[in-house]
């Protein structure tokens, strides 16, 4: 294959993680909706949508792995595309966690919600991630570094986040009835759940971020 037409296979493959991360954003930000609404509807399109965000995986993981069987890339091209491999299934992983948001909001009774106000910090971690996406897009190596950064924050925030939960299940009575103890338990480490995987997004952010400076820089500085 000219040299050309190569360069072009790659920057089809740039084009197409940054639209699979379109894909994976929209998916996350109708999760956090459906849980900041109780939206049943919305949380089951979102569980429903994640077969679109697996078959995009799979068909852009064979692209990948043509890249790297037909073409043979060296240097910065291999580095390129085995970033982009990694960037994929942190998307995926990103499309799955949505999901779950989906279905902790079916799962949540309006009557029991514990108030404390994670989609807020669900939005940032998402931010985090379309952030990361752009330096990938733009092969933005300062902006790789900004993202690890904040996800300390995203850190602080969740651990704050959990601890206000547990607070709040202190804090509450729950009275002599077993039944109405066991539905504040559920609720309650429902929403623990949640807290973690709006961490596990910001991390998958900077995973993203971690790939596209070894991409370009060939620096493994963030990678873990």
């Amino acid at each position: 294959m000219p040299r050309e037409e190569f360069q072009r296979s790659l920057d089809d493959l740039r084009a197409s993680v940054s639209e699979m991360g379109d894909l994976v954003l929209g998916r996350l930000d109708d999760g956090l909706d459906a849980l900041e609404a109780g939206d049943d509807g919305l949380a089951r399109a979102v569980i429903h949508g994640d077969d679109e965000v697996n078959e995009r995986y799979l068909a852009l993981e064979s692209e990948c792995i043509d890249l790297f069987a037909l073409q043979q890339p060296v240097a910065g091209d291999l580095r390129f595309v085995a970033a982009s491999f990694k960037i994929l299934t942190d998307l995926e992983r990103v499309g799955d966690l949505a999901t779950n948001f989906g279905r902790y909001a079916l799962a949540t009774d309006d009557a029991r919600r514990v108030d404390v106000d994670v989609v807020d910090v669900g939005r940032d971690a998402r931010d985090l991630v379309a952030d990361a996406l752009d330096a990938y897009a733009q092969s933005d190596t300062d902006a790789c570094y900004d993202i690890s950064e904040r996800d300390d924050d995203i850190d602080a925030l969740c651990q704050a986040a959990s601890e206000r939960v547990v607070r709040d299940l202190i804090e509450r009575e729950a009275g002599d009835d077993p039944w109405q103890t066991e539905a504040l338990m559920d609720d309650v480490s429902r929403l623990l759940l949640t807290i973690r995987d709006v961490e596990r997004v910001a991390d998958h952010a900077v995973n993203v971020a971690a790939r596209t400076l070894y991409a370009v820089e060939s620096d493994p500085e963030l990678v873990y």
